[in-house]
């Protein structure tokens, strides 16, 4: 099978292109970050270094591809919503010119539960909830982006699409990285009453999920599926277990939602009036996710592309925090 796959250079889309590449799949993976094309060159994967906005070498990509699946995104909780719009909507725009004009058999695209994201704790939230207001410039250029898809799919174009919840493992950039700093300089509250329960994925179990995507049935097309572990934590029990396995103190002092978020408001404000500031180190965003609930429905998944996550939190956790070890020791 000939699969393109935008992002490979990411967390998810490197993973995809070396499980692809192990079942023996002729992978073309594109990207932006040059050292990581390297490895999988030398991996033995044909690499092409492309910014999604060059629609020439975007189409030359698609041709001959059998399946492409789109994991490039720029996902950032901070920034510049032009850069958002680019990445994220003339991005996707431009993939999928590249596999209507090829007649691509199929493009995966992966989209974002964030568009569900909306400062309050939320359960069990179902593909077809109605969407809040998006609260930042991805989830916003995402929302976008899943409408290109849809209009392509309204065209004819065969398009399936998955929004994966918070992933995880080996590889990670993102939560634990992010997370493991704070908790090692000792200054992470818990932001909130500490009992909130949140969905996390296990990155293999995306990979599994988006392989089911590119045979599924004719009537899982056009469809946006929900994915998760599907086995809900409470996020500050999960917080003292990385804790316990890196020798770290656990976060003892609690700050309220209401005094945590004025903090970040606050924050937020001071940035924002600086031209081109980093990320602030505290965003509104961020207390939310960490003090307020979010689960999500995969019973669509499960029934209609035949889901199952086969590695469980625990197991993914130990995987995550072995690979961690290994690098920083």
């Amino acid at each position: 099978m000939k699969t393109l796959i935008t992002g490979a250079t990411g967390f998810l889309g490197g993973a995809l292109s070396r499980r692809l590449h192990g079942m023996g799949w002729d992978v073309t993976a594109l990207g932006r970050n040059a050292a990581k094309l390297n490895q999988l060159e030398d991996e033995g994967m044909r690499v092409l270094r492309i910014d999604l906005k060059e629609k020439d070498a975007l189409n030359a990509a698609c041709k001959s591809q059998e399946v492409v699946f789109h994991c490039a995104a720029f996902p950032s909780p901070w920034g510049n919503f032009e850069k958002f719009y680019q990445a994220n909507v003339i991005g996707t725009r431009n993939v999928i010119r590249g596999c209507e004009e090829n007649n691509v058999k199929r493009l995966v695209h992966v989209s974002t539960p964030s568009v569900y994201f909306g400062y309050d704790s939320r359960i069990n939230v179902k593909e077809t909830d109605e969407l809040p207001k998006p609260v930042s410039n991805y989830a916003a250029t995402k929302i976008l982006a899943e409408q290109e898809v849809d209009e392509a799919f309204a065209r004819g174009l065969p398009a399936i699409s998955i929004r994966p919840r918070a992933l995880f493992g080996p590889g990670d950039t993102v939560i634990f990285p992010r997370l493991i700093p704070r908790l090692q300089s000792g200054r992470l509250p818990i932001l909130g009453d500490g009992e909130n329960i949140i969905d996390l994925t296990y990155i293999e179990n995306v990979v599994d999920a988006l392989l089911l995507c590119a045979e599924s049935p004719a009537n899982t097309l056009g469809k946006k599926y929900n994915i998760s572990n599907g086995e809900p934590v409470k996020i500050w029990e999960l917080v003292n277990q990385i804790c316990d396995a890196l020798n770290l103190p656990h976060p003892k002092r609690k700050i309220s939602y209401q005094a945590a978020n004025a903090a970040a408001t606050a924050i937020e404000f001071a940035y924002s009036i600086i031209p081109y500031s980093p990320e602030p180190p505290l965003t509104r965003l961020t207390v939310s996710m960490m003090a307020h609930s979010t689960t999500l429905d995969i019973s669509a998944a499960r029934s209609e592309l035949g889901y199952q996550p086969k590695v469980s939190i625990d197991e993914g956790v130990e995987t995550f925090l072995k690979w961690w070890k290994d690098i920083h020791h």
